[in-house]
């Protein structure tokens, strides 16, 4: 076994258990609300969102190629492979610095962030057009999608249901969160899981064990089982965070606000093919749901926190993916 191989392998491992923590990190993301409104016990959702994360992850390698090929130009050789783990390092580092906090922070705008943070230490091209496109303004269209369709859904709710018996319609609610919550886990591993596809074809790419940019099926079902696997071991830090300091939603509000999140994960990974952070677009659709009560009904305050959270990913971990490259260069070189 040459260097270069042991060091493919290392990425490997190492892209894989990215993925762990990416699972656990945002397994939030799909069950919290339906914990939050006793719709399912977290055990239980934790097991739902994990098998569904797993079918999402094997359905589509759309965003697994954006990632891996339009965020930096593919390297080439052991340089190439020190950028990948470097970027790694930078958001594995980032995600459990957020997840100790309990912030719901974006594990894919911490990959993003490290990819161009090891790229620009390296002196390495970065396609910035393409992190305009695919990163910088989806991040900021798809939360306020998130949130003015998650405000509309549940205003039409309240009107459709506005004459039903509350208690028989909270029981029908609680029933349609389950579908609502493996939706929501559907998308995640359509979006999540792809990331981590992206990444070790990337590293495949750069040693040239293969020709092409395409996601061998080995590495499909690998990153599913990680984020399946990391989905399953659960995240209850950020779980409190996302199901109850923010806002305490109703059964009705967790049904709008986790079908609104699942249907905007959904479309961005199948029709255009960009990777958008699930943290940002559930906890934006859960704001509004909340606010068609009052906008006081929301604790701003806990979302600034998680606002500030976001903004500062990209340059955290970026920043963290630079050093690591640095120092992995100095071991290496």
């Amino acid at each position: 076994m040459d260097a270069a191989f042991l060091a493919l392998v290392v990425i490997v491992v190492v892209a894989l258990a990215f993925d762990y923590t990416n699972g656990f990190h945002d397994a939030a993301n799909a069950i919290a609300v339906a914990v939050s409104t006793k719709a399912l016990t977290p055990r239980v959702a934790l097991a739902l969102a994990a098998v569904m994360n797993l079918v999402g992850a094997v359905l589509s390698t759309e965003v697994a190629k954006t990632v891996g090929a339009g965020i930096i130009d593919p390297p080439e050789g052991g340089g190439g492979l020190e950028i990948v783990f470097a970027a790694l390092i930078g958001a594995i580092t980032w995600n459990m610095i957020t997840w100790y906090f309990g912030l719901p922070s974006s594990s894919s705008h911490a990959l993003i962030g490290g990819l161009v943070g090891a790229a620009l230490a390296a002196a390495h091209s970065v396609q910035w057009m393409g992190i305009l496109d695919k990163v910088v303004i989806p991040m900021v269209l798809s939360p306020l999608v998130g949130f003015g369709l998650g405000y509309l859904f549940m205003l039409a709710i309240l009107w459709g249901f506005r004459r039903a018996n509350v208690t028989r319609a909270n029981r029908g609610f609680r029933y349609a969160q389950i579908v609502s919550s493996a939706t929501m886990a559907l998308g995640h591993g359509l979006q999540d899981a792809q990331k981590t596809m992206g990444i070790i074809t990337l590293a495949l790419f750069t040693a040239g064990e293969i020709d092409t940019f395409e996601v061998p099926l080995w590495v499909v079902l690998a990153a599913a089982g990680a984020i399946s696997a990391g989905t399953y071991a659960g995240g209850f830090r950020i779980m409190r965070t996302m199901g109850r300091r923010i806002i305490q939603l109703t059964p009705a509000g967790g049904f709008a606000a986790q079908t609104v999140a699942s249907g905007v994960m959904v479309t961005t990974a199948t029709v255009f093919a960009v990777p958008v952070s699930t943290t940002h677009i559930t906890t934006t659709s859960i704001m509004g749901v909340g606010s068609t009560r009052r906008l006081s009904a929301v604790r701003w305050g806990v979302a600034g926190n998680i606002v500030v959270a976001w903004v500062v990913t990209l340059p955290a971990a970026g920043a963290v993916a630079a050093l690591a490259y640095v120092l992995t260069d100095l071991v290496v070189g």
